[in-house]
């Protein structure tokens, strides 16, 4: 590695980190010129081959963990869901994505991934999720997904609207 202070090409490694993903090192340098000595940070993380999502209309484009991102926070508004939660349901999805070794998916493919992956965190999030992603016709169309989560919840035990315990 090079120093970014002398270009002297001779560095030693003084601490190495990953990150909590496992995605990414983070190593710690010191410059072994004499005159230099100086310290400094690095970050190495894998390339993966680009992934392209086909969209509802045909259209290809390259796939943006912060297009899903902001998605998800859009969902989660207002809802009890913090930053990390988000950040966690990204690199699930992402992850999940760069485990099928893929070039292409279906928008419609991870729209179901998260719309799962959100049901088990907030329940009203994945109704404002589904409600946006299915593009629900009517009313009625939205009442039905709303009824079948709620008979989800009821055979659990849960008012999973509410958070709450059946009494």
């Amino acid at each position: 590695m090079k120093c970014p202070y002398c270009s002297h090409t001779e560095t030693r490694v003084i601490d190495k980190r990953d990150s909590q993903s496992q995605d990414t090192t983070r190593r710690r340098r010191e410059c072994l010129q004499e005159t230099c000595s100086k310290r400094f940070t690095t970050y190495e993380h894998v390339e993966m081959a680009d992934l392209y999502v086909i969209k509802k209309n045909g259209e290809r484009e390259k796939f943006d963990p912060e297009k899903l991102r902001r998605g998800i926070e859009r969902a989660c508004e207002k809802r009890p869901v913090n930053a990390e939660q988000v950040n966690e349901l990204v690199e699930q999805v992402h992850a999940h994505l760069l485990k099928a070794s893929l070039t292409e998916i279906k928008s419609t493919v991870i729209g179901e991934l998260v719309m799962r992956l959100l049901e088990k965190t907030d329940k009203v999030a994945y109704i404002r999720f589904a409600s946006v992603y299915r593009d629900f016709a009517d009313i009625t169309s939205f009442k039905e997904e709303l009824d079948k989560l709620l008979h989800k919840g009821s055979e659990q035990g849960i008012s999973t609207l509410q958070g709450g315990r059946k009494e």
